[in-house]
């Protein structure tokens, strides 16, 4: 093949993110989430990697739909405690110059006046190397923390994300034109300074915004979204797609949908970078990747994968059977899992047999095994690249950086050094805005005026 593989990492700011336990493995340094020296050191082995970026997920919220407590998700670590993503991308930033950092943030909880703010900061601080993950939010108990009875459903949840980048787009886009900053005897020009004057159904934002122009104005747009719903909000705004299915034809259907979707959009269907997830295990033999599989799955804990699994789905797992099918009923959770999971494909043992090492494909070998079986699901799916998940941190991310990019980079898949630039220049090489295709490029000046 002669596409080259993208690869991010996927992390989260909690000592175990999608396989619950493997915190105890005496080489885990989970625990070690708290410290930042934990993150300044995997980012230097990312980029050592030329990884394209660290995707941090986050949830809001702790997973009590299992029993009716947050007790197994904290027995087993399971996404809680959970710190804030965004504290982390400056130290990040700081001692790497072309990683790149996705923050996951929702449009659910936080007005997009401040968030605005925050992440036109990240990307000066940044030279123009932060993203943003595009969430909606799936937990009641974020709900109810904010003060809301229950969530609120799921389809008019993507109708305030609509909304809410329409103003934010506004902001960073059409409120500071590109010379209003002169810096001589004054430093900005107010003629040149546009309040947005927003008035929507859930927003009304009259002002300016705060920032001057950052580099890349509009951060680089991710989102995870595969639900029906989801895929026409990705199509409309997202730049790179986090997708998940347990088979390659599965896959392949959603990238050849999201990317028809894109096209009805008006957008180039490549505009958008689809990155699949993914779990390698790997050693120098065949031999000792089966053998740290092995020692990994002993690590997990089931209660906490069924916390994780009862928060996604939107039911409680705790009256199953390891035999029983899931019978997804409809809801207002993650609806591109029960979709994926369809009506009694599954059973419970089925969830923690196939998915306790995270998104598949799980691919265990050696590293020669794990390029082949990287390529063909590449060539299968369509996809752009990987967004990696660890089980063992930051095993896992170094297993990956010295065993199996050498190996791809032998074969032509994998770049052997870093594109100059911000981050949307690196993804798509045609400089550091949004395309003029994307929505965000209309709200320009002239069209606040």
């Amino acid at each position: 093949m002669d596409k080259q593989i993208r690869v991010t990492a996927f992390a989260m700011n909690t000592p175990t993110h999608l396989s619950p336990g493997t915190w105890r493995h005496p080489a885990s340094q989970g625990r070690r989430y708290k410290d930042l020296s934990y993150w300044t050191d995997l980012a230097r082995t990312l980029e050592r990697g030329l990884f394209d970026g660290l995707f941090i997920a986050d949830v809001l919220g702790a997973y009590d739909v299992y029993a009716g407590t947050p007790d197994a998700a904290l027995r087993g670590g399971a996404q809680v405690p959970v710190n804030d993503p965004m504290m982390l991308v400056s130290a990040i930033a700081h001692v790497t110059r072309h990683l790149g950092i996705a923050v996951t943030a929702s449009t659910s909880y936080e007005h997009p006046y401040p968030f605005a703010r925050r992440m036109s900061t990240l990307d000066h601080l940044t030279g123009g190397r932060v993203a943003w993950n595009i969430v909606t939010s799936y937990l009641d108990s974020a709900a109810r923390n904010i003060g809301l009875d229950r969530q609120v459903g799921h389809d008019e949840r993507y109708d305030i994300a609509d909304e809410y980048l329409e103003v934010v787009y506004k902001l960073w886009q059409g409120s500071w034109e590109d010379d209003a900053v002169r810096a001589d005897d004054h430093y900005a020009d107010p003629a040149k300074i546009h309040p947005i004057a927003h008035e929507g159904r859930w927003f009304t934002v009259p002002g300016i915004h705060l920032c001057e122009p950052s580099p890349q104005r509009t951060p680089l747009l991710f989102q995870a979204g595969t639900s029906h719903r989801g895929k026409d909000f990705a199509a409309r705004h997202a730049e790179a797609v986090f997708a998940v299915a347990p088979e390659a034809a599965m896959l392949r259907k959603q990238v050849e949908d999201l990317r028809g979707r894109v096209a009805a959009a008006g957008r180039d269907p490549h505009d958008i970078k689809v990155f699949s997830g993914c779990t390698v295990i790997t050693g120098e033999t065949e031999a000792e990747a089966r053998a740290k599989y092995d020692e990994y799955r002993s690590h997990i804990d089931p209660e906490g994968m069924l916390a994780l699994f009862s928060g996604w789905l939107g039911f409680d797992l705790s009256p199953y059977g390891l035999d029983d099918p899931v019978r997804v009923v409809p809801n207002h959770a993650v609806q591109s899992i029960a979709e994926t999971l369809g009506q009694g494909d599954w059973t419970v043992r089925d969830l923690l047999e196939r998915l306790a090492l995270g998104h598949p494909p799980v691919i265990v070998g050696a590293p020669d095994k794990v390029a082949d079986e990287i390529q063909q699901w590449i060539e299968e799916t369509g996809a752009d690249g990987l967004n990696l998940g660890h089980v063992v941190t930051p095993s896992t991310y170094e297993d990956f950086v010295d065993l199996i990019v050498p190996e791809l980079q032998r074969r032509g898949a994998y770049k052997t050094q870093y594109a100059d630039g911000t981050l949307r220049h690196k993804f798509f090489g045609r400089g550091d805005r949004p395309a003029p295709t994307h929505p965000g490029s209309r709200y320009t000046h002239a069209a606040l005026d």
